[in-house]
């Protein structure tokens, strides 16, 4: 009789996990119990291909199982204009994480929040960066800055070994920090950006460990796991992450003029909008948790990402000496000489921009992107869909999407250029995401990337280490990391 009960229980139960509770939502991958899809998106490397091949089984609408909880997969750029483009507003909120909340201590900065708050904090931060030149010839200005420093870093190895990456690293940090609290690092603050760098390395390298992958598909299981915990790993960081950035608006707080009408970075402006909110009663809104969360949104968006870039273009650049010698032919064709390379020139340049969307369309750096969910009542794909339910735009899918761009995986910028040698505009490439969720910095990363690898290409003969070309193997699930480069650099032009 009990063992008559447990089997029935059992029986009930798998038909529940594996058909009842699905029956609602488009068809996908069978779940397992407690763990969902995870498994096949943790075997394969990148995890992205797991989700190439379910489109090509499932379709472009599909349902992906994290852990317990449905998320559709949209996965062709003609669904996501359907959704994210055109019907932006039912897409536009956040699906909620637990450990988004632990690590902010709350709902903040305009990342991981929705409604007002997000689009108040969004709607200020591209205003106020906007004033600030985004995108503009005094943007221009700061960049090139940080350009003229990089050579001075490189000129000083040049024909012998040196390491790329952190040269970059330090000049993106630059433009951001100029943009956020309105100062370059120099020897007297290197230990500030030493522990900027720390702090995005562990943001950049806490989901690449099998525990913590677990742990945030399967909070439950992931715990069972050996070494620290998501909750331990966050506690630590949240502490360094408030005690840094907190400083360095205290400081800026008591260096404001809050009479002059003008701020000189966002720091100033939001503290300026926060006091005056303030004297209206309102101490909710602008607050200094607030202001803390936001500056780590705008240091994401405006440093993690474009470095890593950075790198990847660098690597495929190297991994392909013909590409190279076409970037060196239209450089020295329009250029000409060792002068700036300034963003006037970019129409000119029709190659160089299409080696860098070629390496973003193969890059690919956040594979996973953010998962929105519904704001209303919905139908994707024929299907209703209820409120606060999970949408993921799989961007991946659709930057490898070989009907649009042929054998996906290898490095191709000619696929970006037109029979005339023009530039040619692809829908398809979506790399700073769709719709309502699109990246806040992608204005500055386009204009930081053409200003800084075509100026690094037009000064300098790039040849790899005495090894081999840096490596273009990704090996994480949830991200990909940046290249390690050493590389030899000569002077192109006397």
């Amino acid at each position: 009789m009990i063992l008559l009960l447990i089997l029935s229980s059992l029986s009930l139960w798998l038909f529940h996990e594996l058909y009842w509770k699905r029956r609602n939502y488009p068809a996908g991958p069978i779940p397992l119990p407690f763990i969902g899809n995870m498994l096949p998106v943790i075997k394969e490397k990148p995890g992205y291909e797991a989700f190439r091949k379910w489109t090509k089984e499932f379709g472009d609408v599909y349902t992906f199982w994290m852990g317990s909880k449905p998320y559709i997969v949209v996965s062709s750029y003609k669904r996501m204009k359907e959704t994210f483009i055109l019907d932006g507003d039912t897409y536009a909120d956040k699906i909620h994480q637990p450990f988004d909340e632990q690590f902010r201590g709350g709902s903040y900065g305009v990342v991981d929040t929705n409604g007002h708050l997000w689009s108040t904090h969004r709607r200020f931060a591209l205003t106020t960066l906007r004033d600030f030149g985004f995108g503009k010839d005094l943007m221009q200005e700061k960049i090139l800055i940080e350009v003229e420093e990089t050579f001075k870093k490189f000129d000083e190895k040049l024909g012998v070994e040196q390491e790329i990456p952190g040269v970059f690293y330090n000049a993106s940090a630059n433009v951001i920090n100029q943009l956020i609290f309105g100062y370059r690092f120099d020897k007297s603050t290197i230990d500030e950006l030493a522990k900027l760098k720390a702090l995005m390395e562990f943001q950049e390298t806490i989901f690449t460990t099998f525990k913590i992958y677990v742990e945030f598909f399967a909070p439950a299981l992931g715990k069972l796991l050996p070494g620290k915990s998501l909750d331990e790993q966050l506690a630590e960081f949240t502490v360094d992450f408030y005690k840094f950035f907190d400083k360095q608006i205290e400081d800026h707080r008591s260096k404001i003029d809050f009479d002059s009408e003008e701020s000189l970075d966002y720091a100033e402006a939001y503290l300026k909008e926060q006091k005056k909110r303030e004297a209206e009663g309102d101490y909710e809104m602008f607050s200094s948790k607030q202001l803390s969360n936001m500056c780590f949104d705008l240091w994401l968006a405006g440093l993690s990402t474009t470095h890593t870039t950075l790198t990847w273009i660098t690597a495929y650049v190297l991994n392909n000496p013909e590409v190279q010698k076409k970037i060196y032919k239209e450089l020295d064709e329009v250029i000409g000489s060792d002068r700036m390379v300034v963003t006037a020139d970019k129409n000119d340049l029709p190659y160089m921009n299409a080696v860098i969307n070629e390496s973003q369309r193969c890059a690919n750096i956040v594979p996973l992107m953010n998962s929105r969910c519904t704001t209303k009542d919905t139908v994707i794909d024929g299907v209703p869909v209820k409120k606060g339910t999970g949408v993921i735009p799989q961007i991946s899918t659709v930057l490898l999407d070989d009907n649009v761009f042929p054998d996906p995986y290898s490095f191709n910028p000619d696929r970006f250029i037109d029979e005339n040698g023009k530039l040619k505009k692809v829908d398809e490439l979506v790399q700073f995401s769709v719709g309502k969720r699109q990246c806040l910095g992608e204005g500055l990363a386009r204009m930081e990337l053409f200003l800084f690898i075509s100026n690094f290409f037009n000064r300098y003969e790039v040849t790899p280490s005495s090894t081999d070309p840096p490596s273009l193997q990704k090996t994480t699930m949830f991200n990909v990391t940046p290249r390690k480069i050493d590389a030899i650099l000569r002077r192109r032009h006397t």
